[in-house]
């Protein structure tokens, strides 16, 4: 039986599309209320019991993040209650449009305040393009991570699925960058959340190729010229689809703190300004439509040819 196949998956794809209108129109609770955030300080708690600088430690940590994941969605039960938990596109959108409305009044300063919210890098000596290429770069990552990932570990094993890849992204977001600390402690929890993120990155692009219609060409181009040149294996495609579909350049030079990447770039065209948040948020917009389209499609096609099997097989015992 396929994936599509099951009643579980059409059951699944509605909980989907609860979750999502509840992510969209609902505010963020505080942290302290937040189960994602009681995870976080566990894990912090569990790496304090275990770290030593190697990585068979930090594969023990990486499995007992998963492991509490699935069991706290084995409990939950619900898709729907565990997917709005994973969720995490509502507030880094609003987020992002809020400095794209302090970029678009001149006010660099505020803009530059605001920017930590949504990625890591320092943001003290970015001009307006620098900013605007740092929201624009984090809404197409965090497509990915906070919500086409979700959704598609949702669908694929339910609510274990979906608290399970928060776990392993949480876990990436807390280990898994190249710090000293953690360069070998958090190697299994950056690889897996890699192989997490590896299918639905490529849906996601493949999504933005679709809505970006008469630049569908320009995507595909950036996906496959510029991403194999960025670090990461998955946020490479998300941004270089989005570039290509947008007209503009990602990319280039990055601090944070002391050390400073030089990040390949990403689409050709001019670097970004305020506009290009907008219409960056408007693009994942319609691709996520594009996405929820193709897997109701799905569903009703396989309950559609379910229903004429059942009918042949009811044919063929009379």
């Amino acid at each position: 039986m396929s994936v599509v196949g099951s009643g579980n998956f059409r059951r699944r794809l509605c909980a989907v599309g609860a979750a999502v209108l509840i992510d969209r129109w609902t505010p963020e609770p505080p942290n302290r209320w937040h189960p994602v955030a009681w995870f976080g300080r566990s894990m912090t708690a569990v790496e304090d019991a275990l770290w030593s600088d190697h990585r068979l430690p930090g594969a023990v940590y990486t499995a007992t993040g998963v492991g509490i994941g699935a069991a706290a969605g084995g409990l939950v039960r619900s898709p729907t209650v565990a997917l709005t938990v994973a969720l995490g596109s509502g507030s880094l959108r609003r987020t992002a449009a809020e400095i794209g409305d302090l970029l678009a009044h001149g006010n660099l300063d505020l803009a530059r305040a605001a920017l930590p919210a949504l990625v890591g890098r320092d943001p003290s000596e970015l001009d307006e393009s620098g900013v605007a290429a740092a929201v624009v770069e984090s809404v197409a990552e965090n497509s990915v991570d906070a919500t086409v990932a979700a959704i598609f570990w949702t669908l694929v094993a339910g609510a274990p699925g979906a608290l399970a890849y928060r776990a392993i992204n949480t876990m990436d977001a807390m280990v898994g960058h190249r710090s000293e600390r953690h360069a070998r402690f958090g190697y299994c929890s950056a690889r897996l959340d890699d192989l997490a993120n590896w299918v639905p990155a490529r849906l996601f692009a493949a999504a933005v190729a679709v809505a970006a219609r008469d630049r569908r060409p320009h995507a595909v181009s950036a996906v496959a010229n510029d991403a194999p040149s960025h670090p990461s294996p998955n946020a490479g495609v998300a941004e270089a689809a989005v570039a290509g579909a947008l007209g503009i350049e990602l990319g280039g030079p990055l601090r944070y703190g002391d050390r400073v990447e030089n990040r390949p770039r990403l689409g050709t065209g001019p670097r970004p300004d305020a506009s290009a948040i907008e219409a960056a948020n408007r693009l994942v917009d319609r691709s996520l439509i594009v996405l929820g389209i193709t897997g109701v499609a799905a569903a009703v096609a396989d309950l559609l040819r379910g229903r004429v099997d059942a009918t042949d097989t009811a044919r063929r015992q009379r």
